[in-house]
């Protein structure tokens, strides 16, 4: 297997509903997605069903949810607390079996109070057991590095993942950036456990533009991810402001295409 170029369902958050993103992301050129669910309706059955009429031929590599409305509380000391929260949790997994998901991008719990401290050895020991909830639905949890929340510098990762082994991780270069981490640190850190990739691009003033339209070294991470082994996704996840048209959507798509020869 080889790299791939997709697009997150995410990127027309505002323009697109959910179930209309898939023709779009067939017109751009790309044929795998991650489909963010933006809502808990969106996490019904019959949710699914519509979406499984319009899949337009696109493979659903991986599934995300609106994740502040209950991964904290997957996290919490309450048992009762957790318990809903994992009928949530369970929900989006059977959402993500359904559509054929492999990964469930996930963030966990967010940094809400200045002084806050998570812990990454009894994280990454409850990681271990949502991990393994994922793995009855035929999926594979991996946390993404998100500059608020858990995953937020590299050395969490570095601690938590000996208590997780079965946890992925999700590269997203952007939340690096707004760590104020460099990403090659946080590509370190996941190693062989990095299973998914979220692109966007920089202008030289910090400002996020459309990949390949920035100053982002994409050549550099391409090089890397390859010597690494790695063989899944590179998925574009932009802002509903960082374009104007979905051409420019599709111009990423094939900037990326180049890059890694498909």
């Amino acid at each position: 297997m080889k790299m791939r170029v997709g697009i997150s369902t995410a990127t027309f958050f505002l323009k697109l509903q959910t179930e209309d993103a898939f023709s779009v992301i067939r017109r751009c050129g790309a044929d795998i997605c991650e489909v963010f669910l933006t809502t808990y309706s969106e996490y019904e059955p019959s949710f699914v069903d519509l979406l499984l009429t319009r899949l337009d031929g696109v493979e659903v590599y991986s599934v995300h949810s609106l994740n502040t409305q209950f991964e904290p509380q997957l996290f919490n000391a309450a048992q009762r607390t957790r318990a809903d929260a994992e009928r949530l949790y369970r929900k989006v997994l059977e959402a993500g079996r359904r559509l054929g998901a492999k990964v469930y991008t996930f963030h966990g719990t967010p940094y809400l109070k200045k002084n806050a401290c998570i812990d990454p050895v009894s994280s990454g020991k409850r990681l271990e057991e949502l991990g393994g909830i994922a793995r009855e639905y035929g999926i594979k949890l991996c946390l993404e590095n998100v500059h608020w929340a858990m995953f937020r510098e590299p050395s969490f990762f570095e601690i938590a993942k000996a208590y997780c082994p079965s946890v992925g991780a999700v590269l997203d270069i952007k939340q690096a950036r707004q760590s104020g981490c460099d990403w090659r640190d946080f590509l370190t850190a996941m190693g062989d456990r990095l299973e998914n990739v979220h692109l966007s691009d920089v202008d030289a003033q910090g400002n996020i533009t459309m990949v390949g339209k920035g100053i982002f070294p994409f050549d550099e991470l391409v090089r890397r991810l390859d010597n690494m082994g790695y063989d899944g996704p590179l998925l574009i996840e932009q802002y509903a402001k960082n374009y104007a048209d979905v051409g420019e959507v599709a111009e990423s798509v094939q900037y990326l295409k180049n890059l890694i020869g498909g």
